[in-house]
């Protein structure tokens, strides 16, 4: 008679560490009998309920079925197998193939495996190329362009080029475009005005454009022509005399300023830029960097473009510390959006909503996108013009605090000025080389790994991404809706926006105690403040038998890198308190791996900050290597799970999916554009109703869907509307809204007119999406 304990057997991962734990209580005896052996397995827990039929195998190979017990503790075998005399091992089997002991517990532990990719990637954006860059200025004067996003007011045609010296062939182009700042200043007294263009003497201009040398040096040393433009004139008058604060403007700027040089390269136009453009520029190749306002102003750019006849291949878009006052879906473009943490003056970050609502905003969308939260960086210091001790004009943090401990110029986290110049120069060159220049080296700075290159020094960015639909399986994007099914004790609920902003939605808030300075993904845009925010799933728990199970419908899953996620701590939990999920995927079989998922990403543990508009809300990457990940079949995943592992938590999902990260390519121009037009009603003397159109630039052979607001102000006959989802049908080429008018018998001496506003759309871009609703006086 033998009689032995068995040993606790991990699940392997090929080639990796597995994670010790305690041998289980499972024995096993093979006691010789009449005719043979009897092989008797008792197991610390009962066998897992499945349709197969255990069986028993002896140093693992199958030796038959086994009788299982009615408590399901132990599994007996009779075999005249002479194999089983001399076992070292019992264990159970399957359809033939022997499980661990972790296995039968369906909860087996796996720990990542390291990535082959150091922290530091080799490829460094920051540093120089071989091309020695010229520097050169042009100025076709300060009144060279009617802005009709100004009123038609004129503004500057003024930039520096930088380009690489000795490049033969036609270059790609990358266009900057600063933001809002004074437009002028006095030399003498050192005071800044922002009231007028051109600038009144003895006032200069103060001149933002020449602001980010370090990036254009960057780009144009390994080949790039980088023109960085002048916005004076919109910074002047967009406050009083636009629509939108200058998003049309600074974007009739930037498509002006591709068209001259789209005339130079063909050798036609102003003789300055003739000689500098001339057979050098590829106009198919082409990105834009707009920074606080201007990043709203590229986006607009891209948008003004796509709904050209024959646009320019605009390839890649990075709005930096950008505002999205009118939420513009941004479909198709890869893109990057840079978040500053210590970001004092769009504290909001609203920028985020360039991520979050293009995410699922076209079935197939061919485009990377990225964002990132780059910790201990101000709104200002990516632009030295803006920088106190870098600028020729006066300049200040924006981050006024001091003292803040996370935040202020004395504050350990806090980077210095050049730290944070640095850091600006490597992403933004980066990016336009990972997008244009095809250089994949540089994806990992990019996709959600968090990795580095030398010249960012301490600092530390997180960073999230979405691949191409063609390279991901999305498991639930919970946007709106959930396949998710909560078990134990847990909670989930699909939600959206902050503080019952959004009732239209149908769907709870997801937040109603921190300020919209501490959540990005649902601050309220200026233009459209109740339209519905980034939905995702609420998950709570209040043991350790809460759970989320999303069940696959595509199963094979062996094509991918990783799984992936986006995740936040719950508003409700304190930043001290222990949180952690144990991520678990599931095979056909009911075979499966378990990771916690503080292995794999610090996005559970809170950001720092005291006090808004600190800590931010912001989801941050997990990522699960499926490289050499064995013991289940990738084939045949059949469900993704996430169980409490803390004894309580809660937490904000987001974008569960498997993932091949690649960089895709440019198709917003193939898209529809939907406009919504001007409308004159009379007031009438009672309840009314004013028909405002929404056009389509051409048939969409899928329904489109955009939200639309109506801002009324003061005292008027329009009741201010919530922002309302009209869906314009496949096939159709509009659709209406339609906004309640109350008349009254009371003459008033003008007329009231009233704005109107589109965008977050889904299948299809904004075009116009600002509009006037007047009422006219009939009394």
């Amino acid at each position: 008679m033998r009689l032995s304990r068995a040993t606790a057997i991990l699940a392997v991962v090929t080639g990796l560490l597995a994670l010790p734990v305690p041998a289980s209580a499972d024995t096993w005896s093979v006691v010789e009998v009449d005719g043979g052996y009897k092989v008797t397995l008792t197991l610390d827990e009962p066998l897992p309920v499945r349709n197969a039929v255990p069986e028993l195998a002896v140093d693992g190979e199958s030796l038959g079925f086994a009788t299982e017990s009615a408590d399901g503790h132990t599994l007996t075998l009779l075999t005249d197998d002479p194999r089983a005399a001399g076992a070292q091992s019992v264990e159970v089997a399957w359809n033939g193939v022997v499980e661990s002991a972790a296995q039968v517990r369906s909860r087996a532990v796996y720990t990542p495996p390291a990535d082959p990719q150091p922290t530091t990637i080799a490829t460094d954006p920051g540093v120089l190329g071989t091309f020695p860059v010229t520097e050169t200025d042009y100025d076709l004067g300060s009144q060279a362009i009617a802005l009709e996003g100004l009123g038609g007011r004129s503004g500057e045609l003024k930039a520096r080029v930088y380009a690489p010296t000795g490049a033969t062939g036609r270059r790609p182009l990358v266009l900057f475009l600063h933001g809002r700042h004074s437009a002028c200043y006095d030399a003498v007294t050192r005071r800044t005005s922002n009231n007028a263009w051109p600038c009144p003497a003895p006032q200069i201009p103060i001149d933002s454009y020449t602001g980010y040398k370090g990036p254009a040096d960057a780009l144009a040393s390994h080949g790039y022509i980088v023109v960085s433009v002048s916005a004076n004139a919109v910074n002047a008058f967009d406050a009083n005399f636009s629509e939108d604060r200058g998003a049309l403007a600074r974007g009739q700027v930037v498509m002006r300023h591709l068209d001259l040089i789209n005339e130079a390269e063909k050798g036609k136009g102003d003789p300055q830029l003739v000689s500098l453009f001339q057979g050098r520029v590829d106009l198919d190749n082409v990105g834009l960097m707009g920074h606080s306002r201007g990043g709203e102003g590229v986006a607009k750019a891209v948008l003004m473009n796509a709904g050209r006849a024959k646009p320019y291949g605009i390839r890649a878009v990075l709005p930096l510390a950008p505002t999205d006052f009118a939420r513009a879906s941004l479909p198709g473009i890869p893109t990057l959006t840079i978040l500053p943490y210590c970001d004092g003056d769009v504290s909001n970050q609203q920028g985020q909503h360039f991520y979050d609502d293009s995410l699922y905003a076209v079935p197939g969308d061919t485009a990377f996108r990225s964002v990132q939260m780059v910790m201990g960086t101000d709104h200002n210091f990516f632009n030295t013009e803006w920088t106190p001790g870098a600028a020729t004009a006066p300049a200040s943090d924006d981050w006024s605090n001091n003292n803040d401990p996370v935040c202020g110029n004395r504050a350990a986290s806090r980077l210095s000025a050049s730290e944070q110049y640095d850091v600006g120069t490597a992403l933004m060159a980066g990016f336009f080389r990972l997008v244009q220049g095809q250089e994949t080296a540089l994806l990992p700075l990019f996709d959600g790994s968090n990795k580095t290159v030398a010249s960012t020094g301490r600092a530390v960015v997180y960073s999230v991404a979405q691949a191409p639909a063609s390279s991901r399986i999305d498991v639930d994007t919970f946007s709106g809706s959930t396949k998710a099914v909560i078990s134990g004790s847990a909670t989930g609920v699909v939600c959206a926006s902050m503080l019952d902003r959004s009732p239209q939605s149908g769907l709870p808030s997801c937040a109603t105690k921190l300020t919209t300075s501490q959540a990005p993904s649902w601050t309220p845009a200026t233009y459209l403040p109740n339209a519905t925010a980034t939905s995702l799933m609420r998950f709570g728990w209040t043991d350790t038998t809460g759970k989320l199970t999303v069940p696959l419908a595509e199963r094979n899953i062996s094509r991918a890198e990783y799984l992936t996620f986006r995740v936040a701590r719950d508003e409700n939990i304190p930043a001290a308190q222990p949180l952690d999920l144990d991520l678990t995927l599931v095979d056909g079989r009911d075979r499966s791996v378990t990771v916690p998922v503080s292995s794999l990403s610090t996005a559970l543990e809170a950001l720092p900050g005291l006090a808004s508009p600190l800590p931010k809300t912001w989801l941050r990457a997990v990522r699960l290597p499926l490289a050499g990940l064995s013991g289940i079949d990738k084939k045949d995943i059949k469900e993704v799970s996430l169980t409490g592992s803390s004894a309580t938590g809660g937490v904000y999902l987001a974008d569960l999916s498997f993932t091949r990260y690649r960089v895709g390519e440019e198709t917003i121009a193939t898209l529809p554009q939907v406009s919504v037009g001007d409308v004159t009603v009379v007031e009438g003397d009672g309840p009314g109703t004013a028909t405002i159109p929404l056009t389509l630039s051409r048939v969409s052979t899928q329904p489109v869907t955009l939200s639309v607001q109506a801002l009324a102000a003061g005292t008027n006959p329009v009741i201010a509307s919530l922002a309302t989802s009209v869906t314009i049908p496949a096939g159709s080429l509009g659709g209406t809204f339609t906004v309640p008018v109350t008349g009254n018998t009371v003459r008033s001496t003008t007329a009231q007119s009233y704005q109107v506003v589109a965008g977050v759309t889904a299948g299809a871009t904004v075009g116009d999406g600002f509009a006037r609703l007047v009422v006219t006086e009939d009394d």
